[in-house]
């Protein structure tokens, strides 16, 4: 069963520096309906304006997860991490028992256009912790772990049974991933367009699929797209 979230119908707020949609309810978008799925909460698509972003900000208890598609992110965190992420690098954070932290556009010149994912943790109260990754040209054309809960494969262990998968695909890319039994996937195309199970997704779209044994995907033109794996 393939539950598409047309990338129209997310949330928007657009405070001039900040362009955001929201895939789930987050701020002041608010749908009851569109809450999260299963443990994944948040994916905020955003476009920050040169020299612009976010202040020293707190979060806690979270799983965070920032994928930059374009452009440079500036991060400085509580815990003493300072970094600037580029396109194609990502970044995870645990909040747990608190940070404080802050990312700003680095670029005066250009914009930048990054995913900030928010996972909810199994457990809270935990030691917080940073990790960042550059997804490289290994993850051409096919899908390539980038978090979980084991951190096997080099990805980023994180407090939680989900497994994040990042690909970037050429027109005619076809990429296959198992679900095993009990499991549910979430797919959000960050751009271009690929067809899913007779369904086709544009840049933006989201799709929940639950009762799937496998998930077949073709890249319809040059495209990058997430897959979350649920439990």
């Amino acid at each position: 069963m393939i539950t598409l979230r047309p990338a129209a119908s997310r949330g928007h707020s657009n405070h001039g520096w900040l362009d955001s949609h929201h895939t789930f309810s987050f701020g002041d978008y608010h749908d009851p309906e569109w809450m999260g799925f299963r443990c994944l909460r948040v994916i905020n698509d955003d476009h920050v304006a040169p020299g612009m972003g976010f202040g020293t900000h707190p979060h806690r208890d979270m799983e965070i997860i920032t994928y930059v598609l374009n452009g440079e992110l500036k991060h400085q965190d509580s815990m003493g991490n300072g970094r600037i992420i580029k396109s194609g690098e990502a970044q995870y954070m645990a909040a747990g028992t608190g940070i404080r932290h802050s990312e700003f556009n680095s670029s005066p010149t250009y914009p930048v256009h990054f995913l900030q994912i928010w996972i909810e943790p199994e457990q809270r109260g935990l030691t917080p912790r940073y990790a960042d990754r550059s997804l490289g040209e290994a993850q051409k054309g096919s899908l390539q772990l980038i978090a979980s809960k084991s951190g096997r494969d080099g990805s980023f262990a994180i407090n939680q049974d989900a497994n994040l998968w990042i690909g970037r695909f050429a027109k005619g890319d076809q990429a296959i991933h198992e679900l095993l039994s009990g499991r549910h996937a979430w797919v959000h195309v960050a751009e271009g367009e690929v067809l899913i199970g007779g369904v086709t997704l544009h840049e933006g779209d989201g799709a929940a699929i639950s009762e799937e044994k496998t998930i077949a995907l073709l890249s319809m033109k040059e495209s990058q797209v997430l897959l979350f794996d649920l439990n």
